[in-house]
């Protein structure tokens, strides 16, 4: 089964979290009354800017915010405040009261994304940002202590750097800071100047810096991965230089051809003609991009007839190198839409090597009911049974004990 997104939890309305466990949120104070806060109580002040209808806000709110591990260190260090800055009919009349507030902190701090987090010092000085919700406490944790730490808090780290700063360790500070802010016209810069006081870039610390700001083929790290993709490999693993090199291939030369608003296009592509422009420009990945594209074209446009052969095609000449979510991704579309028995037994060897190095129920749920379409009843319930056993959700748990029972019956577990 293809993992559910977390983001499925941002189906939930956003909680004012104001219990003893978890984030401590004031209510009924005006901008300048947390200011003045946290002024007399000596604490930072922790700013949630969201929206209401902002999935990863509700996130936030409902599973990372109320975890007692999060509220013991924003409650001990920050005066916590959340600001809602769209407007709804059904706004109270607390939020009215920030309305002009919230106004002029989105603009005059450039809130463009949501959630955006601001931080602020004791006398009201914003000294840190991040952006993007955390998928779990722990990760929120780290970027909290991040903006506790004067050496860390990218305000001040970025006047350090244009005032002519450029040490190693303020560099990659900033860098990382810059990255958590969105800050795409620093962050590359700083990355560049990095690099330059770096003896040897292949090193774990570095290549990881890389890859997070490698989005485009202008980034430096494209063209170290596209040159050098063994030194990356030897580093941070089998395949990574290539993927996201094709990633970006793919998303710059093909789906602009391809789709229309990431909808296929109508009728049939000239692969002949998109071959061409891909070898013209990067001639030791076009084979490689090409058939990934038929791929993703073909599932997208869900013409299974041609998807089958596309994804075997591919996975014969490239699957060595592609990743466990995208093998189990593959494995499962043959799954649901493949009634071939030689494709079915492809995408079960695929399907094998996505749980191989680390158990994953998920992934055995596809396992199981590949093996389940290709007729082995029992083996199939056996990998359920075995996916069960390590599923902690009850819900989730619900959904792997009525796919068992289709498997007992002789039901159906595909569409």
């Amino acid at each position: 089964m293809k993992n559910i997104i977390q983001w499925l939890l941002c189906l939930l309305p956003i909680a004012a979290v104001a219990q003893e466990k978890g984030v401590h949120f004031q209510h009924g104070l005006s901008w300048e009354q947390v200011q003045a806060k946290a002024k007399a109580e000596k604490k930072y002040i922790f700013m949630d800017c969201f929206a209401t209808w902002c999935g990863p806000c509700k996130y936030m709110s409902a599973q990372v915010f109320p975890q007692e591990a999060v509220g013991n260190l924003m409650n001990a260090n920050f005066v916590n405040v959340g600001v809602q800055l769209d407007t709804t009919d059904s706004d109270n009349a607390e939020v009215k009261s920030w309305y002009a507030a919230g106004h002029t902190i989105a603009t005059k701090y450039n809130v463009m994304a949501y959630p955006t987090f601001l931080i602020f010092d004791q006398n009201g000085k914003l000294v840190h940002r991040i952006v993007g919700a955390s998928q779990s406490g722990d990760e929120f944790i780290t970027k909290a202590k991040e903006a506790l730490d004067p050496s860390k808090q990218y305000y001040p780290m970025l006047a350090k750097y244009k005032a002519g700063q450029k040490d190693s360790t303020l560099l990659y500070n900033l860098a990382i800071a810059a990255l958590h802010a969105y800050d795409d016209e620093t962050g590359p810069q700083v990355v560049n100047d990095y690099l330059a006081t770096q003896k040897d870039i292949y090193t774990p610390k570095t290549l990881n810096l890389l890859q997070s700001f490698t989005q485009s083929s202008n980034d430096t790290g494209f063209t170290i991965m596209l040159q050098h993709p063994d030194k990356v490999d030897a580093v941070l693993g089998k395949g990574v230089a290539g993927n996201q090199v094709n990633r970006i291939i793919f998303y710059e030369n093909v789906v602009p051809v391809l789709f229309n608003k990431y909808a296929p296009i109508a009728g049939e592509p000239n692969w002949n003609k998109l071959k061409d422009s891909l070898q013209a420009k990067y001639p030791s990945k076009a084979d490689e991009v090409l058939a990934y594209s038929k791929v993703l074209f073909y599932l997208n446009r869900q013409q299974w007839n041609d998807f089958g052969p596309a994804i075997v095609a591919y996975m014969k000449s490239y699957g060595d190198n592609v990743s466990q979510s995208d093998l189990n991704e593959y494995a499962w579309a043959v799954f649901q839409n493949c009634g071939d028995e030689t494709c079915l037994k492809n995408a079960l060897e695929w399907s094998k090597r996505s749980f191989e190095q680390e158990p994953n129920p998920a992934y055995m749920d596809t396992y199981a009911n590949l093996l389940y379409r290709l007729g082995r009843k029992d083996q199939a319930i056996e990998w359920e049974q075995k996916a069960l056993s390590l599923v902690t959700d009850e819900n989730q748990k619900k959904g792997y004990q009525q796919t068992i029972e289709k498997m007992k019956t002789g039901e159906k577990t595909w569409n």
